[in-house]
C-alpha cells in the first residue's frame, strides 16, 4: 500500500517541477476602458507610451490596443508620484535607474499573503524577491517575480492587516504571462488550486477562436485573473 501510495504523489511533486523549468515571463496587464481611442491618446500624450499594435476581434465583440515603451526607462530612486487615466485606473510613477521594462510592477491586494506567495510559487514558478513589512502603516508586501526587480516587470502582492476580501468589480482584466506549455501548465495550476483550496480555472487550454494563439486562464485564491499565452503563439501574434 505505501509503496502505491507513493506511486500516486509522484507525478504530482514532477508536475509541479515544470513552472520552474518552463520559459516564463511577465507579458502585458490587461484593463478594461470604456473609450479606447482616449485612453490611447492620454498613455502616448500623457505618459510618452507607444501604441504598438491595435487590433479588433468581431467574433468576440472586442478590440483591444498593445501600448508600451520598448527601450529603457531612466529616472532616480525614491521619488514617487500617482497619477489616474480617464477610467479611474490608478498607477504609480516611479524614478529610479534604467530598466528594460518601463512597467515596473503590478500590484494586487490579498486577503491572506501566505496562502498567495505559496500559490504564485508553486501554480506559476514565481520567486519572492523580497518581502516589506509596515506595521505603522498596517500593511506588508512581497515583491513576486522571474528575475529581479530591476530586469522585468514584477507582481507585488500586498496586504492590508485585517482585510481579507475585496471587491473586484468589472474593469481590471488580468496578467498575461507567456509559457511554453498551455496545457501542462493548466495541470499544475489545477493541482495547485487544490493544495491551497482556492482558485479556479476559467479557461481551458486550447486556441482563442479569430486568432488562434493558446492560451488558458485561471483566477488565483483572492479572485485575481491571469492569462498563460503560449510563447510561440505569442511571437507570431507581434509579426
Amino acid at each position: 500500500m505505501a509503496e502505491s501510495a507513493a506511486a500516486a504523489v509522484a507525478p504530482s511533486a514532477e508536475l509541479l517541477e515544470f513552472p520552474k523549468k518552463d520559459k516564463r515571463r511577465m507579458l502585458h496587464a490587461v484593463y478594461r476602458v470604456g473609450d479606447l481611442d482616449r485612453t490611447i491618446q492620454f498613455y502616448t500624450e500623457g505618459l510618452g507610451m507607444k501604441l504598438l499594435r491595435k487590433r479588433d476581434i468581431p467574433d468576440e465583440k472586442y478590440s483591444n490596443a498593445f501600448l508600451g515603451e520598448p527601450g529603457p526607462v531612466k529616472g532616480g530612486k525614491s521619488v514617487i508620484a500617482f497619477v489616474k487615466d480617464p477610467d479611474g485606473y490608478m498607477f504609480e510613477l516611479i524614478q529610479r535607474g534604467p530598466t528594460p521594462e518601463p512597467l515596473c510592477q503590478v500590484m494586487l491586494r490579498v486577503g491572506d499573503l501566505d496562502r498567495a506567495i505559496k500559490f504564485y510559487e508553486k501554480a506559476l514558478g514565481m520567486k519572492v524577491l523580497r518581502t516589506i513589512d509596515r506595521p505603522e502603516y498596517k500593511y506588508t508586501l512581497a515583491m513576486m517575480g522571474y528575475a529581479d526587480e530591476d530586469k522585468t516587470t514584477v507582481l507585488e502582492l500586498t496586504y492590508n492587516y485585517g482585510v481579507t476580501e475585496y471587491t473586484k468589480g468589472n474593469a481590471y482584466a488580468q496578467i498575461a504571462i507567456g509559457t511554453d506549455d498551455v496545457y501542462k501548465s493548466a495541470e499544475v495550476i489545477n493541482h495547485v488550486i487544490q493544495e491551497v483550496g482556492g482558485g479556479k480555472i476559467t479557461r481551458q487550454p486550447g486556441p482563442l477562436p479569430g486568432i488562434n494563439t493558446k492560451i488558458t486562464s485561471f483566477l488565483d485564491p483572492d479572485g485575481w485573473k491571469t492569462v498563460l499565452v503560449d510563447n510561440e503563439d505569442f511571437l507570431k501574434e507581434l509579426q
